[in-house]
């Protein structure tokens, strides 16, 4: 069933533009609750939320009150009204209680729908008779704050069916087609001084003005929203369960209200499943995550190794772009995956689909004055407590936000479509760009995908561990006491670095490169630096957003030039033509090599060479040794590696469109003496299908997906290996316990 467009009626010929506009906002309100009842009208969820009765009352309450009681011989419909549906206006008079607007059963929903009829007649009346411009600005400010009670009604109209254990569908369920992900990168703005605020051109409330200058240092922007398949992630590494990620008061509202994933989630058979306008559906991994407080998108930007931006960021970013998505009119009112890419240096799904969270206080602009009288009290008594969110949602009226719109509430409301962008600190402008991409075609690497998913055993590339998080979470292992590896091929640098360097210039002369292969967070190549003094650093890694953290780092403290790329290496190596120029010492430390088998780690190191011949290798490579020792170093007391390994299928949801869900599946560590390699392995906990565009298996219980194999090594056998690529005369040193080695051939 298609989605049915909450749109008002067709103009009335000889009608005012005015008078159009007037029928048409107010008959969206009545178009929003004609599928309801008149039970489904009455009743309250929760004190934050309004019945929908009470919110076609107040918007008539708004037109008579503050508009039709200033014209000559106006006598109210009903003099009760003026109390019951006053919500705040303390300069208006007494108010109902808030939190017991459901217990309002009179007047009845019919005698309502009669007030409001009446409403609308005498409004087009005085509409057509030609408004003073006092009331023209009153006109404006009602049909914008009819339309924010729209956007209202349908959530807290959602809350309340949420509540009802039947899980009733407000509206017809949409189809939701499997869709192929949007890749979610950066945009980076300079900063500096800008103008935000609303130019005068057009209506705006009052909060969104003086415009002002602001001053902003360089930052980035996430291209996309986050999604549920993020989301889940964080869950998945119990971001509900980690005070370190919350800020106080937030972790306190999450453990006082028992949050464990957004509102109206629910697991069922291992699965997420949420409530809908629509009723029940399954999440779908790749929209936009809505339903969070503040407080949980905090949370998770500190666990994405992020922030939230400032609503100066987030309106300079967003001012020169169209005001178009997916709004109320669609009639989907719920948030959907990205169809299409961002533009080149554009953020994409800025309006619409969900309200986003900024770091702002909702605080008054430089010059900021309330008008005079009730009507002030629309906005500035608000301006504490309170946090600023952008964009408008797919439960937003169109044409009812703008670049400059000021939406806010508590930080711990939940019930709003909110959700999150991320920010980061940006460089200096004039590092820019950092990181080329040098990727293989998306169709190679979905099939690629497919054809790893269906191979009997099942493989997935290990490639895919090393998106931002995974590189991360890999950083963390190096640093647990099972992981010896990092700090044995350390120790041997520091005992042996300079004879490597004078090493390296008498086989390549003075004018080289260092390319370092899978360069991370380029730590130990920067150690280096110094002692081997190349013309040119190349750092390469599949990691984008990571790696160029780590190149602009390096540029900050390293004189020489620096190039970044991001690359599948593995997959297809090659370097760009211009980064030929010179010969190059290839740097590939951590046993890295160990991830291919040994005629694969032949072939690869063997391309090396083939694609820059002047060349030389600097490789590093772990030893055979105990295999309880090994097999510790990869299933670690703390469970890193088993969030590391679980990670990868996080990737794969967000870049191949794969429906894993995470939790389900069980971290194995085995060594394979025969082989001489550790294997990590992705265990099922239960009978499953997984899907993905193309393609979809079925998993048995107990079913395992091979990740990773980490070969390791004796040193004739590395010695063979460098040889048998093309790069004799070879080298090694050793760490005192022989658990590793380093090799310099060429």
């Amino acid at each position: 069933m298609t989605p049915t467009p909450i749109i008002g009626p067709s103009p009335t010929p000889g009608q005012s533009p005015l008078a159009e506009r007037f029928r048409r906002v107010r008959a969206a309100s009545l178009a929003i609750a004609a599928p309801l009842s008149a039970e489904d009208c009455q009743a309250q969820s929760m004190p934050d939320a309004s019945p929908v009765k009470w919110h076609l009352a107040h918007t008539s309450w708004f037109w008579e009150t503050f508009l039709l009681e200033g014209s000559d011989g106006h006598q109210p419909f009903d003099p009760t009204f003026r109390m019951l549906f006053n919500s705040y206006y303390n300069g208006v008079g007494e108010q109902f209680s808030r939190p017991a607007r459901g217990l309002l059963t009179r007047p009845s929903l019919d005698r309502v729908l009669a007030w409001r009829a009446w409403v609308d007649q005498q409004m087009e009346a005085l509409i057509e008779a030609g408004p003073d411009s006092a009331a023209m600005a009153l006109i404006d400010l009602g049909l914008a704050h009819e339309e924010q009670h729209q956007e209202l009604m349908l959530t807290d109209l959602k809350h309340l069916l949420s509540a009802n254990p039947l899980l009733p569908a407000y509206a017809g369920r949409w189809p939701l087609s499997p869709i192929t992900p949007m890749p979610r990168s950066w945009v980076r703005y300079p900063g500096g001084l800008v103008e935000i605020g609303n130019d005068g051109a057009g209506f705006a409330f009052d909060n969104e003005g003086p415009r002002h200058r602001v001053w902003l240092e360089p930052y980035a922007l996430a291209t996309h929203p986050v999604t549920n398949g993020d989301w889940i992630a964080f869950i998945a590494d119990g971001g509900y369960q980690r005070p370190e990620l919350w800020l106080s008061a937030g972790w306190e509202a999450a453990r006082a209200e028992g949050w464990a994933a957004p509102l109206y989630w629910r697991q069922v058979d291992g699965g997420w499943r949420c409530f809908t306008l629509h009723g029940d559906a399954a999440v779908d991994p790749h929209a936009p995550v809505t339903h969070i407080s503040f407080y949980e998108a905090e949370a998770f930007a500190r666990w994405a190794d992020a922030r939230l931006p400032t609503e100066a960021e987030w309106e300079a970013a967003a001012a020169d772009l169209p005001v178009e998505g997916n709004f109320a009119d669609g009639g989907v009112l719920h948030p959907l995956a990205a169809t299409r890419a961002a533009a080149p240096g554009r953020p994409a799904q800025m309006f619409g689909d969900v309200w986003e969270w900024t770091r702002s206080d909702y605080a008054p602009y430089p010059g900021y004055r309330a008008a005079e009288g009730a009507v002030g009290e629309y906005n500035g008594k608000f301006m504490v407590g309170q946090q600023v969110l952008r964009g408008g949602s797919c439960a937003t009226p169109p044409g009812h936000v703008r670049a400059s719109y000021r939406n806010f509430f508590p930080p711990a409301t939940r019930w709003q479509f909110a959700g999150l962008r991320l920010a980061r600190d940006g460089v200096r402008a004039d590092l820019w760009p950092l990181v080329r991409s040098v990727s293989e075609p998306p169709a190679d690497g979905a099939a690629r995908v497919t054809a790893g998913l269906l191979a009997d055993p099942p493989t997935i590339a290990s490639g895919h561990f090393y998106d931002t998080l995974g590189s991360r979470l890999f950083e963390a292992i190096t640093e647990l006491p099972e992981y010896g590896l990092t700090r044995a091929e350390a120790a041997i640098f520091a005992g042996h670095a300079p004879a490597m360097a004078a090493d390296v210039r008498g086989r390549l002369g003075a004018d080289f490169q260092l390319v370092d292969l899978g360069a991370g967070n380029c730590a130990k190549a920067e150690a280096l630096l110094p002692l081997l003094a190349p013309a040119r650093y190349v750092a390469i890694d599949i990691a984008a957003d990571f790696l160029e953290e780590a190149v602009a780092r390096v540029r900050q403290g390293w004189r020489g030039e620096v190039q970044g790329l991001a690359m599948d290496f593995a997959g297809r190596f090659a370097l760009p033509d211009d980064l030929k120029d010179r010969p190059a010492l290839f740097f590939y430390p951590g046993s890295s090599i160990g991830n291919f088998a040994p005629d694969a780690a032949a072939r690869f190191l063997a391309g090396l060479k083939t694609d820059l011949p002047r060349s030389a290798l600097l490789l590093g490579a772990d030893l055979v040794r105990d295999a309880a020792l090994l097999t510790a170093a990869y299933d670690d007391a703390a469970g890193v590696t088993a969030a590391f390994n679980r990670n990868i299928l996080q990737v794969l949801n967000q870049q191949h469109g794969t429906d894993f869900v995470a939790g389900r599946w069980r971290h194995v560590a085995r060594y394979d003496a025969d082989a001489a390699r550790i294997e990590m392995w992705l265990e099922a906990d239960a009978e499953m299908t997984v899907r993905w565009p193309g393609g979809e298996r079925r998993f048995a219980r107990g079913e395992r997906i091979l990740t990773e194999i980490s070969t390791k090594w004796t040193v004739s056998r590395l010695t063979s290996l460098l040889e048998t690529a093309g790069f004799g005369d070879v080298r090694i040193w050793t760490g005192p316990d022989a658990s590793f080695a380093v090799a310099l051939g060429g």
